[in-house]
């Protein structure tokens, strides 16, 4: 299950956001570190596709594929050393798959800034800054201890330490070190291991207020915007506050309040979609039995794997696959329709799953 870590100084709103996001309660409190352990939610990932589906196929349950949100409290300046419990924040990020980076662009005098004022491309760099502070000393630790094996002669220890040792020169210099496309498999493993905070996909959001097409959270998202694209990165504008207020609202009070905030749909959908292009998933589809459902793997998994997801077995004892596009599938009526016009193609383990497959398993028993 992919697993999306939200995170940022403190009181820039993201519990108003893991709240909106998850309809869940938790606590957001105006004073900083409120968030002390993380808060987490499964959330739906909603996709039409599978209401078109279930039409076709009438199933007596429709499953749709999970995000893992994780809300982290707030970090702060010097938080690589310590502060404001800043250790034990920075160990919950190392676990998620990506990072949601929350920048507070809405003026509130009842809500605290820790900084002083607002300044979403001053906080970003707080927060990277301490990201990469917080790599450094994990990276130092590696080599320290490679280093000592190498005296031995060892010339993998050697090998891993100069490779780690350029990597700690980029952060050292405010760059992120940027992974080659073709990486040694051992040099690949030992990064993998460290869990840089650094290498993690990150998307950012530009939390605005009440007025979130006022010149003022215009000119914000702008500032945000911009830092995101310098760092090739996707921004999103929302207003958690108001996402919060609408999920309470009926579904069309909801769309009618959206409307007028300027907003086409809820912060839900554009934050998953984000979540899903920073990933790099896609979701294939199974019609077994009594259940429809939909499964994210990464881009470019090949059916096998694919299998995996849904049963150990049908990895392990995979024999082939039956594919039918998505369009096809609802277009042709079901299953029989396609078969019946021969759009049903039989694929081998090494078949890349694409977005929108509707897939039938053949296993050994």
């Amino acid at each position: 299950m992919m697993e999306i870590g939200i995170v940022g100084l403190a009181n820039v709103g993201k519990s108003t956001l893991f709240n909106a996001l998850a309809r869940a309660r938790a606590d957001a409190s105006n004073y900083p570190y409120c968030t002390i352990e993380p808060n987490i939610a499964m959330i739906e990932v909603p996709d039409e596709r599978l209401n078109g589906l279930a039409a076709v196929v009438e199933p007596e349950k429709v499953t749709h594929p999970v995000l893992r949100f994780v809300d982290i409290a707030g970090l702060a300046r010097g938080a690589s050393k310590g502060e404001g419990l800043g250790n034990l924040f920075l160990s919950h990020i190392r676990g998620v798959d990506a990072i949601a980076h929350v920048l507070r662009c809405f003026e509130d005098s009842s809500v605290v800034h820790i900084e002083g004022d607002v300044d979403p491309k001053r906080d970003l760099e707080i927060v990277e800054t301490e990201l990469f502070l917080s790599d450094i000393q994990a990276l130092d630790r590696r080599i320290d201890k490679l280093q000592k094996i190498a005296r031995t002669g060892d010339e993998h220890a050697r090998k891993q330490e100069k490779f780690l040792s350029e990597v700690r020169a980029t952060l050292d210099e405010g760059r992120r070190f940027v992974e080659p496309e073709e990486l040694d498999p051992e040099l690949a493993s030992v990064l993998n291991e460290i869990q840089l905070l650094s290498l993690k996909p990150v998307l950012f959001v530009a939390n605005v207020g009440d007025e979130p097409r006022s010149d003022q959270a215009l000119e914000r998202i702008g500032i945000a915007e911009k830092a995101a694209e310098k760092r090739k990165a996707a921004c999103i504008p929302v207003s958690a506050k108001l996402e919060t207020e609408i999920g309470e609202l009926s579904a069309e009070e909801g769309a009618a309040m959206l409307k007028e905030m300027g907003f086409d749909e809820e912060a839900l959908k554009r934050f998953v979609r984000a979540c899903y292009d920073l990933l790099q998933v896609i979701t294939f589809f199974t019609i077994k039995g009594e259940e429809t459902r939909g499964w994210t793997v990464r881009r470019g998994t090949n059916v096998r794997d694919a299998a995996g997801k849904i049963h150990s077995d049908m990895r392990d004892k995979f024999i082939c696959a039956e594919v039918v596009s998505y369009d096809d599938f609802t277009s042709c009526g079901g299953l029989a329709g396609v078969k019946h016009k021969g759009l049903v193609r039989t694929e081998g383990k090494d078949y890349v799953v694409s977005d929108g497959d509707v897939v039938l398993v053949r296993f050994g028993k």
